[in-house]
């Protein structure tokens, strides 16, 4: 593996297992390595530019114990309206890669129907 990257473990909505490589150097979020991967269709991770302001990149967090970013206000409202929310719930836009998520596994939430 590179410096200044981690792996990561994301589960597509289809189930299927990816593997990937993150750079930490970039200032990325989790929304946008699922979007550079293509992990999911086009048009529906990210919709709102990683604003906290849909619910599009909801994932969930499957590793225990990593040091993940405390929960804004706005990301809290957001998972408060979203639908398929459990109590591992995230919006992978306010995820960011740093060294210490290193081993990260998500699972990508259903796709919400927007209205």
């Amino acid at each position: 593996m590179e410096e200044n990257t981690i792996e990561i473990k994301i589960t597509d909505r289809e189930g299927i297992v990816h593997t990937v490589e993150a750079p930490t150097d970039m200032n990325m979020n989790l929304m946008e390595v699922i979007r550079s991967y293509e992990l999911a269709p086009e048009g529906t991770v990210g919709i709102c530019g990683g604003m906290a302001m849909c619910a599009s990149c909801q994932c969930y967090v499957e590793t225990p114990n990593l040091p993940l970013p405390e929960m804004s206000e706005e990301e809290e409202d957001m998972l408060d309206q979203a639908f398929y929310v459990e109590d591992n719930s995230r919006l992978g836009c306010q995820i960011y890669m740093k060294e210490e998520l290193n081993g990260l596994q998500v699972t990508l939430a259903p796709e919400s129907e927007v209205e």
